[in-house]
């Protein structure tokens, strides 16, 4: 079960103007698969995938920070229509304020998704924190909201939702779809 909804994180939720999303142990299990020729192979989730989508037919940007290099994690986001994409900053503190600049939000409206230690600097510093299920204890600990599915299992997508109901935009958006009119 997720983190019970208190009136904090759904304020915190509220602001969200850009959410940034880690890749590894969020958007996928954090499992790398390697093939015979030496490539990584990552798992996506298409009901995160929706979620994010979601998010952007809330008028929520949404952006990708990681640590790792991955054509892969490029290709997923240009399904998604991700198009602020920052990979292997190895300092991700810097990558966040690097995403901040470019898009002009505040970190007090930008919310970050993480699931280890390398988050913990982001984590601290964005408005709004989450993490998903099987995080590290010292991740969870400092995060807002804390998602009931572990990373690569539907964390994201149940993220979005928590957004987009404390921006009280869950009802319209659920009516567009039911009458086949949502674009993302």
């Amino acid at each position: 079960m997720a983190t019970p909804v208190t009136s904090t994180a759904a304020a915190r939720a509220a602001r969200v103007r850009l959410m940034i999303l880690d890749v590894d142990g969020v958007l996928t299990d954090g499992q790398l698969c390697y093939g015979g020729h030496g490539e990584v192979l990552k798992t996506f989730n298409v009901r995160d995938g929706h979620g994010i989508k979601l998010l952007r037919e809330a008028g929520v940007e949404v952006a990708i920070l990681t640590a790792r290099k991955s054509e892969i994690v490029a290709v997923r986001a240009r399904e998604l229509g991700i198009e602020r994409v920052l990979q292997g900053a190895s300092d991700k503190l810097a990558g966040f304020e690097q995403l901040l600049a470019a898009t002009l939000v505040s970190a007090d409206n930008c919310g970050y998704i993480g699931d280890d230690w390398p988050d913990l600097p982001v984590l601290a510093r964005a408005g709004f924190a989450a993490t998903v299920a099987d995080a590290a204890d010292e991740v969870k600990a400092i995060a807002h909201w804390i998602a009931p599915q572990p990373g690569g299992r539907g964390a994201v997508r149940a993220l979005a939702e928590f957004i987009v109901r404390a921006q009280g935009k869950f009802d319209e958006l659920l009516t567009k779809h039911r009458a086949g009119v949502a674009r993302a």
